[in-house]
């Protein structure tokens, strides 16, 4: 008499399983460490459906009117512009500003207005985008 044989079961391939999860888990732990934080206290303006890209190197206005750029705290917005010209000339003509959900609009005018006179092309205001 001849014993039935059990069909061999093939391995699956856990190790390769293994391998894609931990290059995700390595690029989502780059792609999170890229970009400068924001200053803990600052909350953006709200805007919905518009395109546009993370700040780079951005003037952080807060609610009091307080400016700041890398952590440090500034004079004026003049001092900014001076220091993102002195670095790249194609970076002084455009500037970022992230203004605190708070900061009263005529003071952002005001700012906007001495970046420009500073000899920035464009300021572009970046905005939280609104979840809906």
């Amino acid at each position: 008499m001849r014993r039935a044989t059990r069909p061999r079961r093939t391995r699956e391939p856990t190790i390769a399983l293994i391998n894609i999860v931990f290059l995700m888990l390595v690029f989502f732990m780059v792609a999170g460490t890229l970009a400068d934080p924001l200053d803990g206290g600052l909350s953006l303006v709200r805007t919905a459906e518009l395109e546009g890209r993370a700040p780079g190197d951005a003037l952080v206005i807060h609610a009091d009117g307080r400016l700041s750029f890398r952590g440090d705290t500034l004079s004026s917005a003049a001092d900014y512009a001076e220091q993102m010209a002195a670095e790249d000339e194609e970076a002084g003509r455009t500037l970022r500003v992230v203004p605190d959900r708070d900061l009263p609009a005529a003071t952002l005018v005001t700012i906007s207005g001495e970046l420009r006179a500073a000899g920035a092309d464009r300021v572009l205001i970046v905005t939280e985008r609104g979840l809906e």
